[in-house]
């Protein structure tokens, strides 16, 4: 009876292809060694370069059809691989941000918030401010869009390659107060991880919820560690002139505003409600009905 010969009996041991199988009956078929093909495709599986071996057959007939040289051959083979490492890093690196889903700039609504600066927010989408440690704030009443806007940004800088933390002020102040309770090292951890070591931090709802002084101590504790080293773009529905009332602290708050506005760029985001906009036209409808 003839054995099936699989790919997975054959194994490298750094300089040739050992068959692992027992040795065939005197009355059996010889050993037939794998083709350079099987090899190839042993080669890939075994280095992960799945995508690779996913498209090997086809290029090979591509190559093999137009008459392409090894060396494209084998480039083409490897951007496959590029490509889905790139894909596989920005999943990984969008799951780990803690971004909301479903915001880019690509679906923002410039049309219906006319008073946003669209050529200012291209230039922003360039990420030059992430280059140079600058930050960006967003002022206005709730709805109009900030928080979108913000995230369009820290989704840019994602497939850019940046690593970005997205967190509310109210969650961020929680957690440092949290890792503060649990001891010196968790602390570090935490605030390296999360809240400095990023390139991109985002810091939504400020002034939505009043700041103790304890939270304007962690507040202010970010933002003098992240000062010309790391970028901030934090969303606000309260001018400068109220965080002292967000904080319940006049020092505190100009300690922070001084840092945060040094070399920023400021928008304010002023229009109607994205949140109503559904219900004015809900609303329209039945009064048309």
């Amino acid at each position: 009876m003839n054995r099936q010969r699989h790919e997975s009996s054959w194994r490298w041991d750094g300089t040739q292809l050992l068959d692992l199988r027992p040795p065939a009956d005197a009355g059996g078929n010889g050993r037939v060694a794998p083709s350079p093909y099987q090899r190839l495709l042993t080669h890939m599986r075994y280095l992960e370069l799945n995508a690779a071996a996913e498209r090997l057959k086809e290029e090979l007939d591509e190559g093999s059809r137009k008459k392409l040289s090894a060396s494209l051959i084998l480039e083409r083979l490897l951007a496959h691989e590029v490509a889905a490492t790139q894909a596989r890093r920005l999943r990984t690196r969008i799951r780990t941000s803690q971004l909301p889903v479903g915001k880019s700039l690509d679906n923002f609504d410039f049309d219906f918030q006319p008073s946003i600066d669209r050529q200012l927010v291209s230039e922003l989408s360039t990420l030059r401010f992430i280059e140079e440690h600058r930050n960006v704030i967003l002022v206005g009443p709730p709805g109009v869009g900030k928080t979108h806007l913000a995230v369009g940004l820290g989704l840019r800088a994602l497939q850019a390659g940046y690593r970005v933390q997205f967190v509310t002020a109210a969650d961020m102040v929680a957690h440092l107060q949290s890792a503060h309770d649990g001891g010196p090292t968790a602390l570090s951890r935490v605030r390296r991880n999360f809240y400095v070591g990023p390139p991109l931090l985002i810091v939504d709802e400020l002034g939505y919820m009043p700041l103790d002084r304890s939270a304007a101590t962690w507040m202010y504790h970010v933002v003098s560690r992240r000062y010309e080293k790391g970028s901030i773009v934090l969303t606000s529905n309260r001018g400068f002139a109220d965080w002292d009332q967000v904080f319940h602290e006049a020092v505190a708050a100009t300690a922070i505003v001084d840092r945060l506005i040094h070399n920023a760029v400021v928008l304010n985001v002023r229009g109607r409600s994205y949140r109503m906009k559904g219900l004015q036209a809900t609303a329209t409808g039945e009064i048309g009905a």
